[in-house]
């Protein structure tokens, strides 16, 4: 349905809830990173086990993951001002009873309800960002929606470190008090609700839908965070989630596809920019969340660094994203194609990939890392924002929020299948790595056994009983072929990334060239 009244909003009015917006985004995104560095504290302060503490990051996901889809009906049933200050609402008491948990399983439920107000913060931020500016400078208004969500991962690790050094974990939630109390204070008075028809009355509302959805989009979740943990097809409830995941998804869509009042609209990705978009989107995610995972992992596992350190590595790219948003903004309304700067994006994250799987080695440093990260923010410039305006540019009215909701969930998921898909790589390959070298490693060859007597020469001066240095000398060797076998997966980490992102530059030029000709739709979805 057309939308009666324009929503678009100038001069004061359009800068205060584009702030508004971007902070509440930005406030979300912090969230899903910044509780990483703090697990160690929670689990001594809470008597929690490491498997239970990890649940503190996957609650907040899993309620994200199945709150992101649902938030343009929602929108249409309370009124979208009602609902994304309801949201912040929701997500600043949560924040305040998650920092005031007095044990695992309190902090854990708070951290669902958080998630539940914090996914309707992302996508409707995008939604009410878009329509607030007139169709012609929507590139630059998803420029500044985007860099929130860019900076958000790369700001949370750095954060939290400097918090729980300086103060303690519960504070990691108090901050966001004060910025959740403004927030809801500025949408209430600003944010208008665009006319969407009338609510549905409860009987119509499809609850057969929501809970389809529920199960289907926690399930999945679940196994993605969880898998890795649980050795993934060897666990009697990772078969039983995946088996309702797949049963879960294939209701859901056919309920969806018959119902008059479906609670997520699919037939919005009828629209071809729309449906490439959200592709684009999965595999920007990929990248995005991929790379942000490894790197602080590569820096504390192997350069021995602390979570700040790791967090404070990233900061030059993010802010090369910043420096290109308003550039490649201004060169989408000038014309400029947006398939081709999304190829050109891919293009340098293979580049920036590339850098990497040649500069890693044990003593790697922040410096040899500054070009190849500066690289990254490069090509994530060029990347976010024309993803992100193709996928909403020629949507209307319900459809964008259902567009953006449709982006925003599968960017999540993107960055979930990443992390889920590398730590498993990684564990798996370390292993192989490992075994070739120690096969390559034989304990008679002279040069070998003439390295273990250096090694334990240089204990028995310092003091070191013969065997005990003899020993540790092995330990040392066995030590250094683990390190070895870790970086060789690292490595190919990075050369699999990069590659993945080249292989879709043919395919984005094609796919989008025909979406813009006059091909069927089943054409263009192959």
């Amino acid at each position: 349905m057309e939308q009666p009244i324009s929503l678009v909003e100038y001069g004061s009015r359009r800068v205060i809830i584009t702030i508004t917006a971007v902070f509440c985004a930005l406030l979300e995104i912090i969230d899903t990173t910044i509780v990483n560095v703090a697990l160690n504290n929670m689990r001594g302060s809470l008597g929690a086990t490491l498997n239970e503490v990890s649940w503190v990051i996957t609650a907040y996901s899993i309620a994200n993951v199945i709150i992101v889809p649902m938030t343009s009906w929602l929108s249409q049933q309370f009124g979208r001002r009602n609902y994304f200050a309801a949201s912040i609402i929701i997500f600043t008491v949560a924040s305040f009873l998650c920092g005031n948990s007095t044990n695992i399983g309190e902090l854990i439920l708070f951290r669902f309800i958080q998630g539940l107000g914090g996914g309707a913060l992302l996508v409707t931020s995008q939604t009410i960002i878009t329509e607030s500016y007139p169709p012609e400078k929507r590139a630059m208004a998803q420029a500044i929606y985007v860099l929130g969500v860019i900076i958000g991962p790369t700001l949370g690790p750095p954060l939290g470190g400097y918090i729980v050094d300086n103060f303690s974990w519960p504070y990691i939630f108090y901050i966001n008090i004060p910025v959740g109390i403004i927030a809801a204070l500025l949408t209430l008075q600003f944010v208008r609700s665009p006319k969407y028809g009338e609510k549905r009355p409860a009987s119509e509302v499809d609850w057969l839908g929501i809970m389809l959805l529920t199960v289907a989009v926690g399930s999945l979740q679940y196994i993605l965070e969880k898998g890795q943990e649980d050795d993934w097809f060897s666990s009697k409830l990772i078969i039983a989630l995946s088996v309702i995941a797949f049963l879960g998804f294939y209701l859901f869509i056919w309920r969806e596809l018959v119902y008059k009042y479906p609670i997520v609209e699919l037939r919005v990705l009828k629209n071809s920019n729309l449906r490439m978009g959200v592709l684009l989107s999965f595999i920007q995610g990929f990248g995005l969340f991929g790379s942000t995972f490894i790197i602080p992992l590569y820096t504390q596992s192997i350069l021995g660094w602390n979570a700040q350190q790791s967090g404070m590595l990233m900061v030059p790219s993010t802010l090369m994203v910043a420096f290109m948003m308003p550039i490649v903004g201004q060169l989408i309304q000038r014309g400029v194609s947006q398939k081709y700067l999304i190829a050109l994006g891919m293009i340098v994250f293979f580049i920036y990939s590339l850098m990497s799987y040649k500069i890693i080695t044990p003593q790697t440093s922040a410096d040899n890392f500054f070009w190849a990260l500066m690289v990254r923010g490069l090509g994530l410039g060029f990347l976010s924002v024309p993803i992100s305006t193709m996928s909403l540019s020629t949507l209307k009215g319900p459809e964008i929020a259902q567009g953006a909701a449709f982006s925003g969930m599968m960017r999540q998921l993107g960055g979930s299948f990443g992390v889920a898909l590398i730590s498993t790589f990684l564990s798996r390959d370390i292993v192989g790595h490992r075994s070739n070298l120690v096969r390559n490693l034989d304990i008679y060859d002279p040069a070998v056994q003439d390295r273990v007597r250096r090694i334990a020469a240089g204990m028995q001066a310092k003091g070191m009983a013969p065997n005990v240095a003899l020993k540790s000398a092995h330990q040392m060797l066995d030590g250094s072929v683990s390190v070895q076998a870790t970086i060789l997966s690292y490595m190919d980490i990075f050369l699999y990334i990069g590659i993945m992102f080249l292989v879709c530059v043919p395919l984005v030029l094609i796919f989008i060239k025909r979406s813009k000709s006059k091909v069927s739709m089943a054409d263009a979805a192959h």
